[in-house]
């Protein structure tokens, strides 16, 4: 079986790694296999302890992700030591004696063996030595809303992030960036002032500070709009920051608080897809002035959502 095989981190699975795994797709047809070696951790981590940029994806979603795209396999690629010392000519010998591999497709910042030392030249001459064959495929331009362009890439995902652009992230992306994780005990203050919180322990890197709009998907399927706070709580003198979704127009909700139907108090997981920034975090003078604001956010948050469609193609 003809095997094609794309090496990375593929933290993101952006728009730049769905044209890898077409590329790869075609030069193998649909009877081929089409495998993903993603770094896990990444690399980083081991070369560079404590300097490992922030994880945007789980090991398991991005392996929803890929095999979405038609991926058939995507598999860990452990850094270790040993493994991270291999010569260029090394590597791609171990990876064609492990995984069969008859064509490598790359992007053309594509660099590894030892020292980042292999480039997409060496790539080339090293899988024609070993009897395969390589595959360049060139990086993939987004235009964003400020009106530049940006290549697809995790770092530039993570820049966005960073300051709370998730609508250029989700043109970088494909689709609106995500947060998830488990819910857990938090301060418990929400549901005192009408306004409860799931406060969520995030699997990946948190957005910059703020309030956002977003689609919450529960374990079972459910989905409800939601108002996402990022950040430490000012008002209430927080000092960690935290990621707390106020899930909107939930039936059975309502005073005095209880758990959504169906759902335990806390230990439920949550999906939170982030499709808009609506404001700053700022420090309100009383809970007064805090809950008007926060009856506006949510007001504002349903009509974003129920807009979802037209912002997810607006880039």
């Amino acid at each position: 079986m003809p095997t094609a095989v794309t090496i990375g981190n593929f933290d993101a699975v952006h728009l730049g790694h769905a044209a890898l795994i077409r590329r790869a797709r075609e030069c193998v047809g649909p009877d081929g296999r089409v495998l993903v070696l993603s770094f896990d951790p990444h690399p980083a981590s081991v070369l560079r302890p404590g300097h490992a940029p922030p994880r945007l994806t789980t090991f398991p979603r991005r392996t929803e992700l890929l095999t979405a795209l038609s991926a058939d396999e995507v598999l860990p690629l452990t850094p270790t030591p040993e493994l991270l010392a291999l010569s260029p000519a090394a590597f791609l010998e171990r990876v064609i004696h492990d995984h069969n591999a008859t064509v490598f497709v790359e992007g053309r910042d594509f660099r590894f063996g030892a020292g980042r030392s292999g480039d997409v030249a060496t790539l080339c001459a090293q899988a024609q030595r070993l009897g395969a064959s390589a595959e360049i495929v060139d990086p993939v331009r987004v235009a964003l809303t400020d009106q530049s362009v940006c290549v697809a890439s995790s770092t530039m995902v993570r820049w966005l992030l960073e300051r709370g652009r998730v609508r250029d992230a989700a043109a970088v992306l494909g689709r609106p960036p995500e947060l998830s994780g488990a819910v857990v005990r938090g301060d418990r203050r929400g549901r005192t002032i009408g306004f409860p919180t799931a406060n969520i322990d995030p699997d990946t890197a948190l957005p910059g500070d703020g309030v956002y709009a977003a689609m919450a998907t529960l374990d079972d399927g459910r989905r409800f709009p939601a108002a996402v706070n990022i950040g430490s709580r000012p008002t209430f003198d927080g000092v960690d920051r935290r990621a707390e979704a106020h899930l909107l127009d939930v039936p059975g909700a309502g005073e005095p608080w209880a758990p959504i139907p169906g759902l335990d108090e806390y230990d439920w997981s949550v999906r939170l897809e982030l499709l808009a920034w609506v404001r700053d975090q700022i420090r309100f003078d009383s809970v007064e002035q805090l809950c008007d604001q926060l009856m506006r956010d949510c007001q504002r948050v349903r009509g974003l959502c129920a807009a979802a469609p037209a912002l997810e193609g607006a880039s």
